[in-house]
């Protein structure tokens, strides 16, 4: 049975969604993308639970879904070394030790430094669309996010999701990715400390991101390294492709579970 509730990591109220149904087994964790929360991965988590037999945690970092809000877009330039460190506390919290990253976009590149900066407590990563540095088709594709929100109804889908934090959470994320000061982020120097198996999944026609995030991740991570590149597939294959992320997905785990 899934719980939901609020949980406060060091000050910060976020909103969480917890079955622990299976004893003994892995605890995958969720985490979203940079408009994303925890309503908007819909039924994939579930199913992958489901098929794998794994409990599940999925959560709002702070500003997103029904997490309290920000308290200001201003972001630092290790804005996603910092929600790692959240994480960190948060699995303290919950007393979680046996865990799976699932992490898209941003997700995914927190769920990379979580299993560089924190090695011994994250069993396997899957990363999906994550990005290490900062790529000129990375900063196209927020400008294009950009006029969108400007021009389309893209606030008022967000909305529903997010509430009022809309407007602060879409600055947050399209001025850092933006900034002059952002380009030489980079965070390579963290892969050599990943010695979990990893499965990096990545559309072949991203729209943030080319094929260099993967190689030059796996070519670098310390433990085992499988990439997964599907073709006519964008930004967001477990939406557009679910039933192939889905099985992908499932056949990682089961071999991560086997080991064990």
């Amino acid at each position: 049975m899934t719980e939901n509730k609020f949980i406060e990591i060091k000050g910060k109220t976020l909103y969480i969604e917890y079955n622990n149904s299976f004893e003994n087994k892995p605890t995958i964790v969720f985490l979203h993308d940079s408009l994303g929360c925890a309503q908007l991965w819909r039924d994939f988590p579930a199913k992958l639970a489901e098929a794998t037999q794994c409990n599940i945690l999925i959560y709002d970092r702070l500003g997103y879904g029904k997490s309290y809000p920000m308290p200001t877009h201003e972001r630092q330039n290790n804005y996603m070394e910092q929600e790692a460190d959240v994480l960190n506390d948060m699995l303290d919290e919950l007393n979680i030790s046996n865990v799976i990253l699932f992490g898209h976009s941003d997700g995914g590149t927190i769920a990379l430094i979580a299993a560089g900066k924190y090695p011994e407590k994250i069993n396997a990563v899957i990363c999906e669309a994550g990005h290490i540095f900062v790529e000129d088709v990375t900063v196209k594709g927020v400008q294009d996010a950009l006029e969108a929100y400007k021009t389309t109804n893209l606030g008022e889908r967000l909305q529903k999701y997010h509430g009022d934090k809309v407007d602060i959470l879409f600055k947050a994320w399209t001025e850092i990715w933006l900034s002059d000061r952002f380009r030489s982020w980079n965070i390579e120097y963290l892969l050599p400390n990943i010695n979990c198996p990893l499965l990096f999944i990545q559309g072949e026609r991203d729209e943030y991101g080319t094929l260099d995030q993967i190689q030059k991740t796996i070519s670098q991570i310390s433990g085992p390294a499988e990439k997964y590149i599907i073709p006519n597939t964008g930004h967001t294959p477990h939406k557009e492709v679910s039933h192939l992320i889905l099985n992908r997905s499932v056949e990682f785990i089961n071999k991560i579970i086997i080991k064990k």
